[in-house]
């Protein structure tokens, strides 16, 4: 196994971002991700609202599989798994990535594979040669990348993760497909099915969008007050100036270098420039102009003035609101119930007294 430490981002997040950034420029409708382990790919996916519409996840074994799978399979079996995902289902694009065992080297306390299951590791000149095969029998072209660079010093041994991007070629003879329309039993088990709303769905998309900006800004402001560090700005005073207002002196790009949450009011208002640094509100909303007007069309979100923020109630300020309320009821209880108690005769006290002196109780 690599150690994370020796890249960053990990290597499993730039092979997850190298297929996410190459769907975002091809827009593909359909991706089957073989070797799926827990989906983790899967999901990053699911947020591109204008091309992905169906999402498909396969694995063996997920414990050993994790995010690639040639080189878990045996030698022989390559062969096999060519047919099937280039000669049965000769998708448009494929994506594969595969250990380059150049790198190994440089790998500290490395023996052998970096997996257990492992069958073997190419060379960069293995992969190329089996890829290029692959092209002339099925009618594909292949182009050579990789993500993991190694240090300067050492570029000569390639990338630590090989991946070529194979793209039909539809003009090129290839060699005969399966025709056969009967239907064949499968090998694998469906472990969950989950069919999520589409994004191209307009309500949907808004409801998707709303929900996560929300949920940041929930959490932006609740890490704000637990700091307890915040400035109450007034909107109408000339004296204090608010965010809004160094918004704008900021540029003409109209965001400030740091934006703050701060309170106006019975009000915690996160800026809009907060909220988009999560990277799934920027995957939703392509650019924050779309954000806003995304925001003003729905009326679960509350823009400051300016529309340069969200403004969400502070709870803390209705809670010690309630509990004042609460004091005043309980006091005025007390009063109420001392002025009732001093103004009631006590009869009993009242008897024994007249009693003791010899004369008649009143009636």
């Amino acid at each position: 196994m690599i150690n994370a430490s020796l890249f960053s981002p990990p290597l499993y997040m730039q092979r997850y971002q190298f297929v996410t950034e190459f769907v975002k420029r091809h827009t593909p409708r359909k991706v089957m991700d073989l070797g799926c382990a827990n989906c983790s790919l899967l999901r990053k996916l699911k947020f591109h609202r204008h091309s992905v519409e169906v999402l498909v996840g396969v694995d063996l074994d997920s414990a050993a599989l994790r995010e690639r799978i040639i080189e878990h399979l045996e030698l022989w079996e390559v062969e096999r798994f060519s047919d099937v995902v280039f000669g049965y289902m000769t998708p448009c694009t494929v994506i594969v990535s595969t250990p380059n065992v150049e790198f190994n080297s440089l790998l500290p306390g490395l023996r052998g594979f970096r997996n257990k299951d492992h069958k073997f590791e190419w060379t960069r000149a293995e992969f190329q040669t089996w890829a290029l095969g692959v092209c002339g029998k099925y009618g594909y072209s292949v182009e050579f990348t990789g993500v993991g660079e190694a240090p300067v010093q050492d570029r000569q041994v390639g990338f630590c993760t090989q991946i070529g991007v194979f793209r039909k070629d539809f003009d090129q003879p290839t060699a005969p497909m399966y025709n056969n329309t009967q239907p064949e039993p499968t090998v694998y088990q469906l472990l969950y099915k989950v069919v999520y709303p589409s994004l191209c769905d307009n309500n949907i998309f808004q409801r998707t969008l709303v929900n996560e900006v929300l949920y940041k800004a929930e959490i932006l402001k609740r890490k704000w007050l637990e700091e307890d560090q915040g400035v109450q700005y007034d909107f109408l005073s000339h004296v204090h100036a608010s965010p809004t207002e160094e918004v704008r002196e900021a540029g003409e790009d109209g965001v400030a270098e740091d934006p703050m949450v701060y309170r106006h009011e019975r009000w915690v208002c996160v800026p809009l420039q907060c909220v988009w640094a999560s990277p799934r509100v920027q995957d939703l909303c392509g650019d924050m102009q779309r954000l806003r007007q995304a925001l003003l069309d729905d009326s679960q979100v509350q823009l400051d003035p300016d529309r340069d923020a969200i403004m969400l109630p502070d709870e803390n300020e209705d809670e010690e609101g309630d509990k004042a309320e609460e004091d005043e009821c309980v006091e005025g209880e007390w009063t109420m119930r001392a002025m009732k108690e001093s103004t009631e005769e006590d009869w009993e006290s009242e008897v024994g007294c007249l009693s003791c002196d010899g004369s008649n109780p009143r009636v």
